[in-house]
């Protein structure tokens, strides 16, 4: 007689994997401000990620440790970014925000439509254009990436105090 794995959804499965990484993220030592620091820093990075090509993941490792903050909570962070898809989400938006900050008409260069066929004959002006719109996308996904960093460190130093208070009252209660 063999045992059936109960297979679960979609829904459930991301339900889960949040739940254990928050877990992790409050049981990883260091207390309520390092947790939190390396949770932002993380969460706000990852904001970033699309518009650098990955490349941010080469000073994710040093700005968590100068900013003073925890890396398993950095990486749980990150992990959490990911899985929200805030960073797709938000893409229109941090381009219009970007355009905002910094204008079009500081770029030189006039915008038009390419032909691949351009691209094989040897010219290669299409990945300037490209560079320069996705400079407003960077400067929009690193407001974003900001602002979210900084709302997600006073959201996970409440949580984590919240459920500290919840484990020593339960330890308390055990006691008695």
């Amino acid at each position: 007689m063999t045992l059936k794995k109960k297979k679960y959804n979609l829904f459930h499965k991301f339900s889960r994997k949040i739940k254990f990484n928050m877990i992790k993220l409050f049981r990883s030592p260091g207390g309520a401000r390092k947790v939190s620091l390396g949770f932002a820093v993380g969460f706000g990075m990852e904001m970033v990620v699309i518009s650098t090509g990955s490349l941010v993941y080469l000073v994710f490792y040093p700005a968590v440790r100068l900013s003073g903050g925890s890396l398993p909570a950095a990486i749980i962070g990150n992990v959490i970014g990911k899985l929200t898809f805030l960073p797709i989400i938000l893409l229109p938006f941090a381009k219009k925000i970007g355009e905002w900050l910094f204008p079009k008409r500081m770029i030189a260069v006039p915008m038009h439509e390419h032909a691949w066929r351009n691209l094989m004959h040897g010219d290669f002006t299409i990945f300037k254009h490209l560079l320069q719109g996705g400079l407003h996308v960077l400067i929009g996904m690193s407001v974003f990436g900001l602002v979210l960093g900084v709302a997600s460190y006073f959201v996970v130093q409440y949580l984590y105090n919240q459920r500290k208070r919840h484990r020593l009252s339960k330890r308390a209660g055990a006691t008695m």
